[in-house]
């Protein structure tokens, strides 16, 4: 069966200050997320895709214009089923500030149980996600055939979900999974499994070399030291 490749968004303006950006509109790449975005074309350079879906935030779309730049032929399809998850009345705050929020250790420990209020449980989040890949993969392989590769721009928490997903684990396990902005995760799918072949791939190793930062900067990054997974993935390495 066909072969995703998720690519999830360049490093945003929310990322590098922390916010946990949701569905906020007009939320665009930074200078780096630029520069990831338009290295984009030449990491899949290559690579016969069929298709594109993204997610309609801008910050995907911006991910996505180089390569379409790049491969004119190339049409992207926007599907809601892989955007961002619905945060609620969490959206647009400090991922520092709701450190503190008792909901916080649902997310991190029990995500299955978690419901942002004013918006989405992160249960449902990832059932419309699957059911978006299950249903543009077939569509794709019937398109295209079996050995076909498309293409889905989305975020860090939809990404982690599919993940899971493909790997056969419970969400409560998902924060245990890290993507990178402008990471490419691969994921193919066979008729009785589905086998995960890239995982947050970024080619940079930087991430790894230890720094002195401040314990906001480091959990705002998504590197704290207590172990939790950044909640809307993190703006990578510095």
């Amino acid at each position: 069966m066909a072969t995703l490749i998720l690519v999830r968004h360049g490093r945003s303006t929310a990322n590098t200050a922390g916010l946990l950006a949701g569905w906020t509109p007009d939320v665009a790449l930074d200078e780096r997320g630029a520069a990831q975005a338009a290295a984009l074309p030449g990491r899949l350079d290559g690579v016969p895709i069929a298709a594109v879906v993204s997610s309609p935030l801008q910050r995907c779309r911006e991910t996505l214009a180089p390569l379409l730049d790049a491969r004119p032929e190339l049409q992207v399809r926007e599907d809601e089923r892989i955007g961002e998850c619905h945060y609620g009345d969490w959206t647009g705050r400090k991922l520092a500030e709701l450190s503190d929020d008792p909901l916080m250790e649902v997310v991190q420990q029990h995500p299955s149980a978690a419901a942002f209020p004013g918006g989405e449980s992160m249960r449902a989040m990832q059932a419309r996600a699957v059911e978006a890949v299950r249903e543009w993969n077939a569509r794709v392989e019937e398109e295209h055939g079996q050995d076909a590769v498309f293409l889905m721009c989305s975020h860090g928490d939809i990404i982690k979900a599919l993940v899971a997903d493909a790997l056969g684990m419970h969400l409560d396990l998902f924060q245990r999974i890290h993507v990178d902005p402008c990471s490419v995760t691969a994921v193919r799918y066979t008729r009785v499994r589905p086998f995960v072949m890239r995982l947050g791939d970024t080619g940079d190793l930087s991430g790894f070399v230890p720094r002195e930062a401040s314990a906001e900067s480091e959990a705002e990054a998504g590197k704290g030291s207590d172990g939790a997974g950044v909640v809307g993935g993190g703006a990578g390495a510095p």
